[in-house]
């Protein structure tokens, strides 16, 4: 059960993630929670990245990469990671639907 639970969590925390990032204003000053931008170490190697995508949902390519050069491989990979756990929990349900029909 706990399996479960955790990969509707996930799901929702990835698509929420990327609304938040869409509805962004990238040009805006922004809270952190990078504990080395915290400590006031200007170099940290995550940070940017958020910005990064929201610039490129903003259609701003060269400010995403000015931001961090990993933004466009980032949100690839969360959006692969949201298909795959959309399909693993639409493949249950429809194994789930098709034994509660038999």
């Amino acid at each position: 059960m706990i399996s479960k639970v955790s990969k509707y969590v996930e799901l929702v925390f990835w698509v929420l993630a990327l609304t938040l990032l869409a509805t962004a204003n990238p040009h805006e000053h922004h809270f952190t929670l990078c504990p080395l931008a915290n400590l006031g170490f200007e170099w940290c190697p995550g940070c940017g990245l958020g910005r990064s995508i929201t610039a490129i949902f903003n259609a701003d390519f060269y400010a995403s990469f000015r931001h961090h050069w990993f933004g466009i491989p980032a949100l690839l990979i969360i959006l692969y990671r949201i298909y795959q756990l959309g399909k693993q929990l639409i493949f249950k349900q429809n194994n789930y639907l098709k034994y509660k029909e038999i």
